[in-house]
């Protein structure tokens, strides 16, 4: 099978490959740049988010707790797995201040319906525990996929703050 490669140079056709399959790569690669498809991403399928999470207190830099982010109906959710807090396990959000007050801390949905749009991931929000404030989320990956940057704001993404998450096995 040859597949022709046409290029007009001062008016001579000029150019051809001898297989398809070694072409098609190239074409892939120029329709995704055209297209504005992020190839990179889809390729590097280990570049999600899914997963389990160690959190990090922003005080002490201890470890805080396991979160689980998990995809349901294309929306990225975050639920508390485990604490590292003593007595967490009895624990409840009791300055929660929608549906999720009086519920365990173990088992909690702290990020809710983040989807991901052009590459990046947001659109969700997400609960502090702590305070039972609830705030704008957005998140995105780092170092081979083993930090997510998780940053919670108001109104706009300058008025917030950031944590550090690091991927457990």
């Amino acid at each position: 099978m040859e597949l022709r490669i046409i290029a007009k140079t001062d008016r001579q056709w000029v150019g051809s490959v001898k297989s398809a399959w070694t072409f098609m790569p190239a074409l892939a690669l120029a329709f995704g740049l055209f297209a504005g498809l992020p190839l990179t991403a889809a390729a590097a399928g280990s570049q999600s988010p899914l997963g389990l999470w160690k959190t990090f207190d922003d005080k002490t830099g201890m470890p805080r707790a396991l979160v689980r982010i998990y995809l349901q109906d294309e929306k990225y959710f975050g639920r508390i797995e485990q604490s590292f807090t003593p007595g967490a396990e009895t624990r409840v959000c009791s300055v929660c201040k929608d549906d999720r007050k009086n519920q365990p801390i173990i088992g909690l949905l702290i990020i809710r319906n983040v989807t991901l749009h052009d590459g990046e991931y947001g659109g969700g929000d997400i609960l502090d525990p702590d305070s039972g404030s609830v705030y704008h989320c957005k998140f995105h990956l780092e170092s081979d996929g083993s930090v997510l940057v998780v940053r919670g704001f108001i109104g706009f993404s300058l008025l917030g703050r950031s944590q550090t998450w690091r991927r457990q096995n």
